[in-house]
């Protein structure tokens, strides 16, 4: 998620939408490069979903020496239409990857999250000092949610 000369790589717990690992870099570090730092060794799950800028040779033997497997989506074809085996086969990551997506989303809407500077640097005193700051009440409002989902009677009690 590029804001203003940032971003953030996440990586997200499938199952319940958790922030796993996260990194922030200048917007100018490409997307794939960071794959490394947002895997979870701690992580059961062998699927690795992520779009079309991690898919590289390098990703994919870093996944095989970690035992996991690679759900990348496929870029479309210069020149020509998707075919339809590769477009249904990035519907069904896409729907995975609509997890990582909506954790995005309700950042931004939660903390209205408008950055006017450019860089890390400058970017430390509009959000409490270290930009990825806003994952934490992410966390803490999934958290929240799956005690609520796994103890109905926990809503109650205060």
């Amino acid at each position: 998620m590029p804001i203003f000369g940032y971003k953030n790589h996440l990586g997200i717990d499938r199952a319940h939408g958790f922030i796993r690992r996260f990194v922030v870099t200048d917007a100018a570090r490409h997307d794939g490069a960071q794959l490394g730092a947002v895997l979870d060794p701690g992580n059961t799950g062998s699927g690795v979903w992520a779009d079309t800028a991690y898919r590289s040779k390098a990703n994919r033997d870093l996944l095989d020496r970690r035992g996991l497997r690679a759900e990348f989506q496929r870029a479309k074809p210069r020149g020509r239409p998707m075919p339809a085996h590769i477009a249904r086969g990035n519907a069904t990551r896409a729907r995975v990857r609509s997890l990582v997506e909506h954790v995005f989303a309700a950042e931004r809407r939660r903390m209205g999250l408008v950055s006017r500077c450019i860089g890390l640097a400058r970017h430390g005193a509009d959000h409490a000092g270290e930009p990825g700051l806003q994952h934490a009440p992410t966390g803490v409002d999934r958290a929240a949610r799956c005690a609520r989902l796994t103890d109905p009677g926990a809503e109650n009690a205060s």
